[in-house]
Formats: structure tokens, sequence, C-alpha cells
């Protein structure tokens, strides 16, 4: 079976720090595959806070993530200060991607430690639908 390869965005419209806790170690001692989808979940949930929305309410409907795509690029440890970077792209008319890139500085240079997307629905929760995702956030999420 082929690798995934994942093509980022060249540019991101969204960044925040993200601390490792000693919680996010797992036995090898490093952060495992899970805390990193915790991870791109916090990065995510920050995000749409930023433009003034929630997962279950952006401009009145919901979010439901459909897929991930994650590439382990190096160990992530206790202590590191992660930069998160985030944007949208690949609107359809009821889903769109969110992109991440996770780093951490070493002696002054980026260290790629992942990248990663998800695939998010829009979700009408009261009619229990797939609704199309709302232009005034279509617009705002693009950056």
């Amino acid at each position: 079976m082929a690798r995934i390869k994942l093509e980022l965005p060249e540019r991101f419209s969204f960044k925040t720090l993200i601390p490792i806790r000693i919680t996010d170690l797992n036995y090898g001692g490093h952060v495992g595959n899970d805390t990193v989808l915790s991870i791109i979940h916090e990065a995510r949930v920050q995000f749409l806070k930023q433009h003034g929305y929630k997962e279950f309410d952006v401009c009145g409907i919901g979010l439901i993530m459909s897929d991930v795509v994650i590439e382990f690029k190096n160990e992530i440890f206790y202590g590191d200060i992660i930069k998160a970077y985030v944007t949208a792209s690949e609107f359809s008319r009821v889903d769109f991607d969110i992109f991440y890139k996770l780093e951490k500085e070493s002696d002054g240079k980026p260290i790629l430690l992942a990248a990663a997307k998800t695939r998010m629905v829009c979700f009408n929760y009261q009619l229990k639908k797939i609704t199309a995702v709302p232009d005034e956030a279509k617009i705002k999420l693009i950056g």
C-alpha cells in the first residue's frame, strides 16, 4: 500500500501555541498518535473561536469530522511548545478541509512534527441532516 502524502497549503491563517504536558506522554516517553489527534482538535477549536464559532455553532450549524489524515514527522516530548498552524480550504457545497502544521523550534530553527488534514462536514443537528456551508463562515474561515 502506498504511503499517504499530504500536501500542505503555502499559507496558514492562524497560529496558536500548545504546551506539551506530562499527561500527554505515552509509555514510550513521547507524545503518542492519539495525543497528536487531540492537539489538532485543540488547534481547530481555537481556530474556530478566533472567528467567533464553536464546532456545534458555525453560523447556526454544527461540524462533524468525516476523515483525518496525519503524517507523523518527528517525536514530541514533555516541555515542547507546539506551534500549531491552521487554515481552511477546499470548500465544497457541504464540507471543507482544515489543514494543520505542527512545529517546534530547536536551536532557532523550525522542526516539522506533524502535518494533518481534517474534512469537516456541515450538519444541522436539529434536522439531523447534512447542510450547506454557510457563506459567511466560508468567507471568514478562508481568512
